[in-house]
């Protein structure tokens, strides 16, 4: 394969980062997402009709009005400075049904951390049957309400620990029944055990090293159960000071030996020779996070999703903007291939290293599936060395 161009090391400052807000930026865009209803608009923007003197939701169910009879607000209360009155039926001034009815549940369930409400009774709550309720409430926040519990209750225990409560208080404040069931959830949620966590992390060791790559210098740093950390950026003093400051009470060695296993891999794939990272990885994720990268880590070497998609394969198609705030949260580079999703139509979101190393990322990507392919059709080549041989070509 051939290897990715070089770059220098020093960064030109990042653009501006988009947000997926941006599929709807101008007026034709946001004509289609009225003709054809799309719920994922509604709050991006409001339109009004001339006519009637009403302004809508996106998606609103009301009959269609003729393109030269809208106009279009960012605001509710900018459609209502221009003289418009509120869409009765979708109720453009307020929380549409389907948003209130989730609201209602959550408020149920964040009402007291320790109770633990059945869908049953949660349903009860909202007046929805628990059927509908699972459904609706997986459709608008992308994880079940039980997920939402055990988040609320991971929460409410990583403030009760970072104030100094005692394992045995913060456990029972947070609704977890007993010292085992809090050992065997916790973990995922805060990353570590608990009375790690109420340390601040003191007593982790942790290794950590920095090294000049095509794209810049990156970070690798790993606890004993694995990677913690890749980032990249401008220089290594920068990426180093960012790593001490968030684990503070952390024993932070730079350790070369200890990361060059990780730094080869990394190495490897931005010169084309790796497509796959076998990474240890030690990091701490909601439940919703965790779908999220989980789902980018199932996104082909060379090929692109756009939030939409990602929402789309995790059954929460309105839940683009929590997908985009869950691939920025990502903390290790390249192991969780944030650097893969894109906009809808196909430009380049924000990234949390620069949109200039994302765009590198995804031409190294490319450039190399198309040699593995040219190399697969030529007349000398040897289908074993290629893991790419037998997959079609994707776009940049």
């Amino acid at each position: 394969m051939s290897a990715v161009p070089a770059m220098k090391p020093a960064m030109k400052p990042a653009k501006p980062r988009q947000t997926p807000d941006s599929e709807w930026a101008n007026d034709d865009d946001r004509w289609q997402a009225v003709t054809s209803r799309d719920a994922r608009a509604d709050g991006a923007f409001f339109y009004a009709v001339r006519t009637t003197g009403v302004f809508c939701r996106p998606s609103c169910a009301s009959r269609l009005p003729r393109r030269e009879n809208i106009e279009f607000f960012a605001g509710a209360d900018d459609a209502r400075a221009a003289g418009y009155r509120e869409c009765k039926r979708c109720r453009p001034g307020g929380l549409p049904r389907e948003l209130e009815i989730v609201r209602r549940a959550c408020a149920a369930l964040d009402a007291d951390p320790q109770e633990r409400l059945t869908l049953a009774q949660l349903g009860e709550a909202v007046h929805l049957s628990p059927f509908h309720l699972q459904r609706l409430f997986k459709r608008v926040l992308g994880v079940s309400p039980r997920q939402y519990q055990a988040a609320r209750r991971g929460a409410v225990l990583r403030d009760a620990l970072g104030e100094g409560a005692d394992v045995t208080r913060a456990s029972a404040d947070a609704g977890f029944g007993s010292s085992s069931r809090l050992y065997h959830s916790v973990p995922g949620e805060l990353g570590m055990a608990p009375s790690a966590y109420r340390r601040k992390g003191a007593g982790l060791t942790i290794h950590y090293a920095a090294t000049p790559t095509p794209i810049g210098f990156v970070l690798i740093a790993a606890t004993e159960k694995g990677i913690c950390r890749i980032a990249f950026g401008d220089d290594a003093a920068t990426l180093t000071a960012a790593l001490t400051a968030d684990f503070a009470n952390a024993q932070c060695i730079e350790d070369k030996a200890a990361v060059a296993p990780f730094a080869a891999q990394i190495d490897a794939y931005l010169h084309g020779r790796r497509e796959r990272f076998d990474l240890p990885l030690d990091i701490a994720a909601t439940a919703f996070q965790q779908r999220v990268w989980d789902a980018l880590q199932r996104i082909p070497y060379g090929e692109t999703r756009s939030y939409s998609q990602i929402a789309e394969t995790l059954g929460a198609p309105r839940a683009v903007r929590a997908v985009a705030s869950a691939c920025a949260s990502n903390p290790v580079a390249l192991a969780i291939p944030c650097h893969r999703v894109v906009q809808k139509g196909g430009s380049l979101a924000g990234y949390r290293w620069g949109l200039e190393r994302k765009a590198a990322l995804l031409d190294g990507e490319a450039r190399a599936s198309r040699t593995a392919q040219d190399g697969a059709k030529g007349p000398k080549s040897t289908r074993s060395t290629s893991r790419r041989a037998n997959t079609p070509e994707t776009a940049t």
